[in-house]
């Protein structure tokens, strides 16, 4: 089964994955993953079925399956998140885990510079909750720490095929040289999608991503446009800062990339995510329109740049429609 952006709850729409492979999440240690890689749990496409797939352990399963247990106790999984953040809620996912799911779990999390030990001291932050057969599990969590890594425990084996982690980064910009050029509307670095008119196709987070786009499904790319205007997306930087560079990069898209862009920008010291759908539409523009051709990066900076002073949030306008794989914003910390 797989969640649509109408199944989602309130706390994961827009918000970043934290347990992202993309983002660079990883599995550190699991007590046991014989029949399914822990690693498989953290993957960012949903976890799919093959009937006739079997490897040398058994049916191969798209996720992390341990052996059934005989001995007491129970089984989990320590998780490393792509970087520290606030936990909204999260996923317990066990699609295609039928007759072998975990019949509970619960979650523990803590924060530390290296990988924990022994003498970590773990916080739960999901009770123990039931589980069914082929489901997603969505569960809100109610703390306001930031944490680096997690402990899904599973009680007592099983299998679980995605962890979703969804939250908000929380960068470390204390100390950071506030001279030099940052990338504001990383993921990584606290930037975040707040809203936009249509995303039909791709996964919208990853306009805000490392790297450049794996494929045309690596974006944020809208339907066709059959009426009148242009589509729109609005991303809160990870801190206010001053714009020096922008890059628009349409890797991948060459039959559907968006004819032209444009960016508007403000400083916005207080706001909901409704309000500043609305205000948006009369922000100064940071960049003119400009022409976009088929799989490039374009690159953006000096005069061509309006000096706006610091901004908080940008406004990617593209025309009429298409896909753009990433948006970098690059800047000086206000």
């Amino acid at each position: 089964m797989v969640a649509t952006t109408s199944d989602l709850p309130a706390f994961a729409i827009n918000a970043i994955n934290l347990a992202s492979a993309r983002l660079g999440a990883t599995t550190l240690y699991a007590t046991d993953d014989f029949f399914a890689d822990k690693s498989r749990m953290l993957q960012d496409t949903s976890a799919v079925f093959q009937a006739d797939k079997y490897d040398d352990h058994g049916k191969w399963m798209d996720g992390w399956e341990s052996r059934r247990r005989r001995n007491g106790g129970h089984d989990y999984c320590i998780v490393k998140l792509g970087t520290k953040g606030v936990i909204r809620g999260v996923d317990i996912d066990t699609s295609h885990f039928t007759g072998n799911y975990p019949p509970a779990a619960s979650i523990d999390a803590c924060v530390s510079a290296e990988d924990p030990d022994d003498k970590t001291i773990w916080t739960p932050i999901l009770a123990p909750v039931s589980l069914g057969p082929s489901a997603h599990h969505f569960h809100a969590i109610s703390n306001e720490w930031a944490w680096t890594h997690l402990k899904l425990n599973i009680y007592p084996d099983g299998g679980v095929a995605r962890l979703r982690v969804y939250g908000e980064p929380v960068p470390a910009w204390e100390g950071k040289d506030r001279n030099t050029t940052h990338e504001l509307s990383l993921a990584n670095n606290g930037g975040r999608i707040i809203a936009y008119n249509d995303a039909h196709y791709g996964s919208v987070w990853t306009l805000l991503t490392s790297g450049r786009g794996v494929n045309m499904g690596d974006g944020w790319e809208t339907r066709r446009r059959r009426e009148p205007g242009n589509d729109w997306i609005i991303i809160k930087l990870g801190a206010p800062g001053i714009v020096e560079r922008i890059e628009v990069d349409t890797c991948h898209y060459k039959g559907n990339y968006p004819d032209a862009c444009s960016l508007q920008a403000a400083l916005v010291a207080s706001a909901t995510e409704r309000s500043v759908v609305t205000e948006a539409m009369f922000w100064p523009e940071l960049l003119a329109r400009q022409k976009l051709q088929a799989d490039q990066i374009h690159a953006f900076s000096g005069e061509t740049i309006a000096g706006l002073g610091p901004v908080s949030h940008v406004k990617l306008n593209i025309y009429p429609d298409g896909g753009v794989s990433r948006l970098r914003i690059f800047g000086r910390l206000a």
